[in-house]
């Protein structure tokens, strides 16, 4: 696995083909002067085997191999930091060539391993609850980098080759830093692979985006990626959610609520899931849990409910236990399905809504040097 690069190691200059699609790859093969299925070989090579040297690839021939090496790598981010919680969670965080860095985090939950992806450095977005939040947005992760998350986990949880029974990593979430949809096509773009049978061959069911409600995007993803969706909606109504969730401000609740009902007939979607952090004295009454109930009652959905996570400087405190059970039984007794998300990997700050990198008080220090 790759560790941060010292300033005085040299770059390497070529080009990375982690990030690129089939077509990019014809392209690649094609100015080598290679047969059309040599693009083909490539990919499978790098995505469905997760190998790194060409020199692995031995259904290429070797002048094939030393063309690629000369000009082109097959990279992973590299790891400034590596932790793991003491429940099994593990988190990585992953630096860029241009010193921008990014956290990823891997929840092991038998019988399933889930993936939080990031898609952003830092975040669009300002939710008061959520430490990423207070991270301004540095920049858009481009899809090489999205894709190069997955890859550095399954080189560290040892999950090659991509379609292996019985592997570790089961789901992907693109639940970490960022907003996905305000990085559409990067987002798409790496999904596809992630999508493809064969490229990381994830099913497409066990793929989730997660966003805050950009309304117009959500339609445009039931229409050209189609993988599960998750809302943040975090309140039931529009002037506490324009609080939580301030793009709530463009895009009101019942505006949201329609582009959802568009997303299950524009996607095999199965239903939406809805989450909902658990603030004590905020959004937490019974009042709301009937709301919630009402917003639902014609969308295919369940509610997960997140116990809140505190991180430093938070003004929120976590729903009782006793006032999270009240609000799930009633949900569960309306007949939703409403499940409970067991805290993870909060010792190491891992857990959901906690995540932030240092790359804008790097890059603030390194100015000042």
């Amino acid at each position: 696995m790759a560790t941060m690069q010292n300033d005085s190691e040299p770059v390497d200059p070529r080009i990375d083909l982690v990030g690129m699609d089939r077509d990019d790859l014809k392209g690649v093969t094609d100015a080598l002067g290679e047969p059309a299925y040599r693009s083909r070989q490539l990919y499978q090579w790098i995505y469905q085997r997760g190998v790194t040297d060409f020199a692995e690839m031995h259904n290429l021939s070797k002048a094939t191999r030393a063309k690629l090496d000369e000009t082109y790598r097959i990279g992973r981010p590299a790891v400034g930091t590596a932790q793991q919680s003491v429940d099994g969670t593990r988190k990585w965080l992953l630096g860029f060539a241009d010193g921008n860095l990014a956290e990823t985090v891997f929840i092991p939950e038998e019988p399933r391993g889930t993936l939080c992806v990031s898609s952003q450095v830092g975040c669009t977005l300002t939710c008061s609850f959520c430490h990423t939040g207070t991270q301004r947005l540095v920049r858009n992760l481009e899809a090489s980098e999205i894709v190069g998350q997955i890859m550095l986990a399954r080189d560290a949880l040892d999950a090659w080759p991509a379609a292996a029974v019985n592997r570790p990593l089961t789901n992907i979430v693109m639940m970490g830093m960022g907003e996905p949809l305000y990085n559409f096509e990067n987002v798409k773009k790496a999904l596809s692979i992630v999508i493809d049978d064969e490229g990381l061959a994830m099913s497409r069911r066990r793929v989730t985006l997660s966003t805050s409600g950009i309304v117009p995007e959500i339609r445009r993803c039931g229409r050209e990626i189609g993988c599960m969706l998750a809302i943040s909606l975090h309140a039931v109504h529009d002037e506490l959610r324009d609080e939580l969730v301030p793009i709530n401000r463009k895009y009101k609740i019942a505006e949201l609520m329609d582009a959802c009902r568009d997303y299950s007939t524009l996607s095999n979607a199965r239903r939406i899931t809805f989450e909902y952090v658990m603030l004590k004295g905020v959004n937490d009454s019974l009042a709301e849990a009937r709301e919630l109930v009402r917003l639902m009652s014609d969308i295919p959905s369940k509610v997960n409910l997140i116990p809140f996570n505190p991180w430093p400087g938070s003004v929120y405190e976590c729903s009782s236990n006793n006032a999270i059970d009240r609000f799930a039984s009633l949900l569960r007794d309306a007949g939703c399905v409403a499940t409970v998300r067991s805290p993870r990997g909060q010792d190491i700050m891992a857990a959901c809504g906690q995540l932030k990198s240092a790359s804008v008080r790097q890059r603030r220090s390194a100015a000042a040097e």
